[in-house]
């Protein structure tokens, strides 16, 4: 697995060490890993759309001019 040096603020750094000493993760290392993994999941489901991808609220909700969708 590649290695990747990164410097993060002290209080991300306390966050991720409190997780650690609570149980929530073995190692601090397995702990960033699945955070930031995560985090890079999250933001490809919510991140920024393609220019030719229409967002959804450009159509009304769910794509549809209806105000309700069921």
């Amino acid at each position: 697995m590649p290695k990747v040096e990164i410097t993060v603020p002290e209080h991300l750094e306390m966050q991720i060490a409190q997780m650690v000493d609570q149980g929530e993760f073995a190692t601090r290392e397995e702990a960033i890993e699945d955070l930031l993994s995560a985090g890079l999941k999250a933001y490809k489901t919510s991140g920024p759309q393609m220019d030719d991808e229409p967002a959804l609220e450009d159509d009304g909700m769910m794509g549809h001019d209806d105000e309700y969708v069921f």
